[in-house]
């Protein structure tokens, strides 16, 4: 591809300059549209696009006029369209001329999904932060940022932007079961807020709901109303989306938020797109479409639905992205499904092959189909469920297309595709 061939040729240090100074004019073009808005960011290795999606619920909920931007779309207000750019923070001005557009639309807050890959490329520059959340910090991108610790430092570097921002006060929100966390919290910014399981106990999770008592810790600085405890029932599954909703829960309460408001908003959240979604055509058997691309989201997803017999549909991206998670990845599914199905998510230039047969290595306890059609594998794993099972699809979510060599795009749904293959089987 002809942009993966200028990267190669132009030196790091001036193409960093170059991204930098194209977010400083993206800025200058649009007059500053953050310095117009409440601007929430949300950064960590899982979690992200869910936490934005709770955190735009609740604001709603208390009458604002909400932008969000993430991997699953941009939405001002009631206003929404899908993310079809393959990338959470698009550059060129995009981001710039969003939260311009969402000005201009009357919002009053804006929530971002911030990456490391767009902080390395400086897209953040110029987007003046009111907050920051910090979910959590695992394992990916590791090829790309070429260790652990230079991909911690590009998550870091948000925590020190945040830390230039005129606003006031300043929030950081981080996850203190995460080992990460402390770094985070040590910015220099007026309200630091940790969160933490021991502020949801007692929690039980099942494979729909979560249901806890929010009892922040005195040191999160929630306010005193809210630490006799608060029973909450969410509809949506699993011990991520706790800590999901933690996050959320805590950054609006620091934020003055009634917890009567963020608790009716909570309760009354639809699924989100692409992330441990249902499918439900009145078969009995649940169909989950979820964007676990990682050994710890994988473990998170099947640790969720360990009760059902799960059928498992993974594959994993080609283009040399992360090649040590495939072998991780077989072996959960070889631990936990009781079928499963490799298939093709994004090769890119890769042979898909190949990339199934690395998953394959992972495996001992039992054989894997492999069906590189992505539509066959989703069809033969509906037609082995029986009811009760688990059929869960990973590696792509809501993503838009299939990448494939030289920069071929397939159209693509995970959810379209098993509602087409359910109907096929009588189901509508």
């Amino acid at each position: 591809m002809l942009k993966e061939l200028v990267k190669k040729l132009i030196p790091t240090p001036l193409l960093e300059r170059y991204h930098y100074a194209l977010a400083v004019l993206g800025t200058l073009v649009y007059r500053n549209p953050s310095h117009k808005l409440m601007v929430i960011a949300v950064t960590g290795t899982k979690g992200k696009s869910t936490v934005v999606e709770l955190i735009r619920a609740i604001f709603t909920e208390a009458g604002y006029t909400v932008a969000v931007a993430n991997t699953i779309r941009f939405a001002i207000g009631g206003e929404s369209e899908p993310n079809l750019f393959k990338m959470t923070m698009p550059g060129r001005f995009y981001l710039q001329k969003f939260l311009h557009k969402a000005v201009a639309a009357g919002a009053t807050h804006a929530v971002i999904e911030m990456t490391s890959e767009g902080a390395r490329q400086h897209r953040h520059v110029g987007i003046e932060l009111d907050a920051l959340v910090f979910l959590n910090l695992q394992r990916e991108h590791i090829e790309s940022h070429g260790s652990m610790e230079q991909y911690a430092e590009a998550k870091l570097s948000l925590a020190r932007h945040l830390e230039t921002s005129s606003k006031r006060p300043r929030f950081i929100i981080a996850n203190a079961d995460d080992p990460s966390a402390k770094r985070f919290l040590e910015a220099e910014v007026e309200v630091r807020a940790p969160f933490s399981l021991k502020d949801a106990e007692p929690y039980a999770v099942d494979e729909r709901n979560v249901r806890f008592v929010w009892r922040p810790t005195a040191s999160s600085g929630a306010p005193p109303t809210a630490v006799g405890g608060e029973l909450f029932a969410v509809p949506l599954p699993g011990l991520f989306n706790l800590y999901n909703m933690l996050a959320a829960i805590t950054l609006a309460s620091e934020l003055g938020i009634p917890v009567a408001v963020i608790k009716k908003a909570l309760e009354h959240i639809g699924p989100i797109p692409g992330r441990a979604e249902r499918v439900e055509k009145g078969q009995k058997f649940a169909v989950v479409v979820d964007y676990a691309h990682t050994p710890d989201s994988l473990h998170a997803l099947y640790e969720t639905y360990k009760e059902s017999r799960i059928i498992a549909v993974l594959g994993s991206t080609g283009g040399g992205r992360d090649t040590w998670k495939r072998p991780e990845m077989g072996t959960l599914a070889d631990e936990y499904a009781a079928v499963a199905i490799l298939t093709n998510e994004d090769p890119y230039d890769e042979d898909p092959q190949k990339i199934v047969q690395e998953i394959a290595k992972g495996f001992s306890k039992k054989k894997p189909h492999i069906i590189l059609n992505r539509r066959a594998a989703v069809r033969e794993a509906l037609r082995e469920a029986h009811a009760g099972d688990a059929v869960l699809i990973t590696g792509k979510g809501t993503d838009p297309y299939i990448m494939g060599p030289r920069g071929a795009k397939e159209p693509w749904s995970d959810k379209k595709v098993v509602e087409e293959e359910l109907a096929k089987l009588g189901y509508h």
